[in-house]
C-alpha cells in the first residue's frame, strides 16, 4: 500500500505505465471476447489515444465523454485522457437523447468516444450546440463521427505525461437524476490511489494474480474501481464483457474465465440463486471473493450463496460522491446483514435530524469524511453545500450501528416510514419477507389507509414457480410479524413480476408509491 503522495501524480502513469517501466509489461491487463491486451499494450494504446486526442485539441482540464459498454477502447480511452491532464467522464450507453443532450450541455465535453450507435446520436444532437469539438466512434463507422481505430492508426508519437497534482481532477461521475437533473462528483488523481490503496487492497485484497470480474459496469463509479483501476494499481487483471450481465451468463462467464473476485448487486446474486442446477452446471471453484454492494444485502441471499457454493458474500457500502466504498464487510468475516465497518482512514457520524449525535443501536443519517469524498459536484454550489458542507458527505442514507463498530443499514432517507410515530426501515421489513422460501425479493413502501394514516405496503416478487394468492399473502403478513413488532409488518402484500429499479440497480421506491 502506497502511504503518501508524490508532489507529481497523473493515474496513467501510475497505474498503467509503471508496469511497463518495472518490466511488467507482458503481464495481462484485461481479457476481452478470447483475446488478451497486456500493460504493455495497454500502455501503448493508451499513449496513442492521448495523441489522438491532442490532435483533435483536448487540453488539460478539458472534459472527454465516454459512452461505452466494457470493452477495451473505454480503458484505452480512459487513460489516455487522463495521460493529457484531461477529465474523462463515463456514460451509461443506455440514456436517451434528452439525457445526453443535458450532459453535452452540462459538462461542455470537447470530445465523445461512444459506442457507433451512440456516436450517431449525438452527432444529430451537435449542430445545435458549440460543442462537443468531435465526436469518436469505437468499433465501427458511424455517421457524422470520426472512428478510433482510424485515430489510433494515425497517431504521433505519445505526448508527455501532463505533470499533473494529486489534486488535480481526472474524473466526473454524473449520479442518478432520480431526484432532479444528473449532477457530476468531482475526483482527484489522488482519489484513484486512495481508493485503490484503501478499498482495492486494504480491504478486498486484491494482488497481483488476481482476476477480476465485475457484472456492474466501468460506466458506473463502483464498476469503474473494480474493473479499471483497481487491478491496474497491482498489476492484476480484469475480464471485460459487453452487454447485459443475466444470472447464466454470469455463471457461464466465471465457469470459463475462471476469475478469483467477482462484484455485482445483491439483486444478481438473488437471481442468480434462482439458476437450477447452478452448483453442478458451473464451476466457480476459482473464486475466493464475492462482493455485494449499491443496495441492502439480504441474509436469505448471504445464507444461499453460502450454502449453495460454499462462498461467503462481502456486502459493501459505497456512492459515487465518495468514487467507491466507505463502509465494508472484511474477506471471510463478514457479518450477516452487516454492511460492514468502515474502511481504514474514513470517519462517519450518526446524526438526528436536528444534526446531533444518536446513540449506538439507534437509527441515524450517515455522514462520511475521507480521502476520496468529492469537495463538490460541477456547477451545482447549491447542492454542494447542502450535500458536502464541512468536509462531511451528506449520504442520504440512514444506518444504525452497534457497539462492535458494525453498520446496519435503514433506508434511504426519504424512504423511511413513520408508522404510529416511530420509524420503520423498509430494508429491515424486506429483509423478514425474503427469508421466507416463497419471496424472491420485496419492496416496501408506506401506504395511507382510508383512515389517513401511514401503514407499510409490500410489492413482493415470488420465485420460479410459486403463485401468487390471497392466502400467501395472508401467510406471508403473519410471517413478517412473526420476526418483526407488529406495527413494522405489512398491511397489505402486493404480487408483482419485478420491482423497478434504476442503472444501478436500486429499488425505485418512488414508482412504487405512485398509484
Amino acid at each position: 500500500m502506497v502511504s503518501g503522495l508524490a508532489e507529481r501524480l497523473n493515474v496513467a502513469a501510475a497505474f498503467v505505465d509503471r508496469h511497463v517501466a518495472e518490466g511488467r509489461g507482458g503481464r495481462t491487463a484485461f481479457r476481452h471476447a478470447g483475446r488478451t491486451l497486456t500493460y504493455a499494450g495497454l500502455a501503448e494504446q493508451a499513449g496513442r489515444a492521448g495523441a489522438a486526442l491532442a490532435a483533435l485539441g483536448v487540453e488539460a482540464g478539458d472534459r472527454v465523454l465516454l459512452v461505452l459498454d466494457d470493452v477495451p477502447a473505454f480503458a484505452v480511452a480512459f487513460w489516455g485522457a487522463a495521460r493529457l491532464g484531461a477529465v474523462a467522464v463515463p456514460l451509461n450507453p443506455l440514456m436517451s437523447d434528452e439525457e445526453y443532450a443535458f450532459v453535452l450541455d452540462d459538462s461542455r465535453a470537447a470530445v465523445v468516444v461512444a459506442e457507433p450507435a451512440v456516436a450517431a446520436r449525438l452527432a444529430a444532437l451537435r449542430p445545435a450546440r458549440a460543442w462537443p469539438r468531435a465526436i469518436v466512434a469505437a468499433g465501427g463507422p458511424a455517421a457524422g463521427a470520426l472512428d478510433l481505430g482510424e485515430l489510433l492508426a494515425k497517431a504521433s508519437a505519445p505526448p508527455p505525461t501532463a505533470p499533473t497534482r494529486p489534486e488535480d481532477v481526472v474524473y466526473w461521475g454524473y449520479t442518478s437524476g432520480s431526484t432532479g437533473p444528473p449532477k457530476a462528483a468531482v475526483h482527484t488523481h489522488a482519489h484513484f490511489t486512495a481508493a485503490a490503496d484503501h478499498v482495492g487492497v486494504g480491504v478486498f485484497g486484491l494482488g497481483p494474480d488476481d482476476l477480476v470480474f465485475s457484472a456492474s459496469k466501468m460506466y458506473f463509479a463502483f464498476g469503474l474501481g473494480n474493473t479499471l483501476y483497481f487491478p491496474a494499481r497491482v498489476g492484476a487483471a480484469a475480464v471485460l464483457a459487453e452487454g447485459r450481465i443475466a444470472p447464466e451468463r454470469a455463471f457461464a462467464i466465471i465457469a470459463a474465465e475462471r476469475p478469483t473476485a467477482f462484484f455485482a448487486v445483491a439483486t444478481l446474486y438473488a437471481r442468480m440463486l434462482e439458476v437450477p442446477d447452478a452448483a453442478r452446471r458451473f464451476d466457480l471453484s476459482s473464486l475466493r471473493l464475492c462482493v455485494s454492494s449499491g443496495e441492502a444485502l439480504p441474509a436469505a441471499v448471504f445464507d444461499g450463496w453460502k450454502a449453495r457454493f460454499g462462498l461467503e458474500l462481502t456486502d459493501v457500502v459505497g456512492s459515487t460522491e465518495a468514487l467507491h466504498d466507505f463502509i465494508a464487510n472484511r474477506p471471510g468475516a463478514a457479518r450477516r446483514g452487516s454492511a460492514g465497518q468502515l474502511v481504514p482512514g474514513f470517519e462517519a457520524r450518526l446524526v438526528d435530524d436536528a444534526g446531533q449525535p444518536v446513540a449506538d443501536g439507534a437509527v441515524g443519517h450517515l455522514l462520511i469524511k475521507g480521502p476520496t469524498v468529492a469537495e463538490g459536484y460541477w456547477n451545482r454550489p447549491d447542492r454542494t453545500r447542502s450535500t458536502m458542507a464541512g468536509g462531511w458527505l451528506r449520504t442520504g442514507d440512514m444506518f444504525r450501528r452497534d457497539s462492535d463498530g458494525h453498520f446496519y443499514f435503514a433506508g434511504r432517507a426519504d424512504d423511511m416510514l413513520k408508522v404510529g410515530g416511530r420509524w420503520v426501515s423498509p430494508a429491515e421489513v424486506e429483509a423478514r419477507l425474503g427469508e421466507h422460501p416463497a419471496v424472491l425479493e420485496a419492496g416496501v413502501v408506506g401506504a395511507t389507509g382510508a383512515d389517513g394514516l401511514m401503514t407499510p405496503r409490500a410489492f413482493v416478487v415470488l420465485r420460479s414457480g410459486v403463485a401468487g394468492s390471497p392466502a400467501l399473502a395472508a401467510e406471508l403478513a403473519a410471517f413478517a410479524r412473526a420476526g418483526l413488532a407488529a406495527y413494522k409488518a405489512p398491511r397489505r402484500i402486493d404480487f408483482v413480476a419485478d420491482l423497478p429499479r434504476t442503472a444501478t440497480g436500486k429499488v425505485q421506491r418512488f414508482r412504487l408509491r405512485a398509484p
